[in-house]
């Protein structure tokens, strides 16, 4: 059985591909993380979603990211964007970017797969998100593999490590498509950069636009609540 590493959030993409592993049989190893987010509700949802799969660990990171308080997403000082059309974005990387958050997280996979032997992480990265956000393009992830492979002792005696984006040339449409053929329950997962305490979502931030706009594609309702 094959080892992997991959990195889940509590919302939509990493929820699918969690369910995508599950179903090729691997040997699932998980890791969450509790960055200083303001919706730390997310990390909630993943430790109830991930009971429904075969997980064979799962660990919860805690990082003090608040030193990058230029981000909405860490800075209760600045507001999540919110919007009336999907569209309104454009290819500006928003203020709900945080620095460097997916280097840090996957240099955090790629050690945990040295300690047990894993040669595959994956991660969540698809289509949409690569317009606003560097650190989920196709040319980044490839670059972190072949760094990967020349910092690590499992990469130098050639055992290769595999960063792998199975949504990466998927729009969230698909996204959802192929979570429904799965059957991911996605009431169980969460979306929203700003969503209230009692893990409401707001309906109106970039996230939730794009996640209304790919079940509404799929002829579907979101079945979890907006305060829309």
């Amino acid at each position: 059985m094959k080892k992997a590493v991959v990195l889940v959030s509590g919302g939509l993409d990493s929820s699918t591909v969690l369910a995508m592993l599950d179903k090729d049989g691997y040997e699932i190893y998980a890791l969450s993380f509790n960055y200083s987010q303001n919706h730390l509700v997310e990390i909630a949802k993943i430790q109830s979603f991930i009971t429904r799969y075969n997980v064979k660990a799962h660990k919860i990171i805690n990082l003090d990211l608040s030193a990058f308080n230029n981000s909405a997403l860490i800075d209760k000082a600045i507001q999540v964007p919110k919007y009336s059309n999907v569209n309104d974005l454009g290819d500006q990387i928003p203020v709900t970017y945080v620095p460097a958050r997916n280097t840090i997280f996957l240099s955090y996979a790629l050690g945990y797969a040295e300690v047990i032997g894993a040669f595959d992480i994956f991660i969540g990265a698809h289509m949409t998100d690569s317009a606003n956000y560097p650190d989920c393009r196709p040319e980044y992830l490839k670059s972190f593999e072949t760094m990967a492979n020349l910092a690590t002792k499992l990469g130098v005696e050639g055992n290769r490590i595999n960063i792998n984006a199975p949504l990466i040339n998927m729009s969230k449409a698909e996204i959802v498509a192929k979570g429904i053929e799965l059957e991911v329950d996605y009431s169980e997962t969460i979306s929203c950069y700003d969503p209230t305490i009692s893990a409401i979502s707001c309906g109106t931030c970039h996230a939730c636009l794009v996640r209304l706009e790919a079940f509404k594609a799929n002829g579907q309702v979101d079945r979890i609540q907006y305060l829309r």
